[in-house]
């Protein structure tokens, strides 16, 4: 069986552009200096399960490295009082591009005003990526894409931010069943 999926693309070109939300009481995010596989992972499961984040699932570990560790990439962490609440993976790319290429929050911490928060800052972080990576170009434009099996706030949270849409695509998928971050998990 298929499904319809509208694909959105949404970018700012200036950092000028960015409206930042509110700081979440409790709510550090930290960037993940140590490029790990086994964490990634339990973020990107815990985080896309339920929204059916599939892409990666078949990644070997070597592949998992490969993507964490090229210049320029980064994970930036979300705890509520110590515990992960969420995470955003940018990406530089050519010509001063960097992609927010992974963003949410673990469902439990959904509808609690720490999306925004955390978007505001990897967007931050997206337009000064070039401090800390400083063979990488000053940052030009910062985008992301969201589609329709993603959260119903999701589109409202990045144009919310600054965001404004670029591209729209509709495409046929197969229906996935819903992986959970653990066999059985939304059984």
């Amino acid at each position: 069986m298929s499904i319809t999926v509208t694909t959105w693309s949404l970018e700012q070109t200036s950092p000028a552009d960015q409206r930042p939300a509110a700081a979440a009481d409790q709510v550090r995010i930290v960037r993940a200096e140590v490029p790990s596989p086994e964490f990634s992972r339990f973020l990107y499961t815990a985080v896309g399960a339920d929204i059916i984040w599939t892409d990666r699932l078949g990644m070997t570990y070597a592949e998992w490295e490969e993507v964490l560790t090229r210049p320029g990439t980064e994970t930036w962490v979300a705890y509520e009082n110590g515990t992960p609440a969420g995470y955003a993976e940018i990406e530089a790319q050519d010509e001063g591009s960097v992609e927010i290429v992974y963003f949410g929050l673990i469902p439990a911490f959904r509808g609690r005003r720490i999306g925004g928060h955390l978007l505001s800052e990897a967007v931050a972080r997206a337009w000064d990526l070039a401090e800390r990576w400083p063979d990488r170009e000053p940052t030009k434009r910062v985008w992301l894409h969201t589609c329709s099996k993603d959260g119903p706030h999701a589109m409202d949270n990045y144009q919310r931010r600054g965001f404004t849409l670029f591209d729209t695509k509709v495409t046929e998928e197969q229906e996935t069943p819903t992986p959970g971050p653990w066999p059985g998990a939304y059984s």
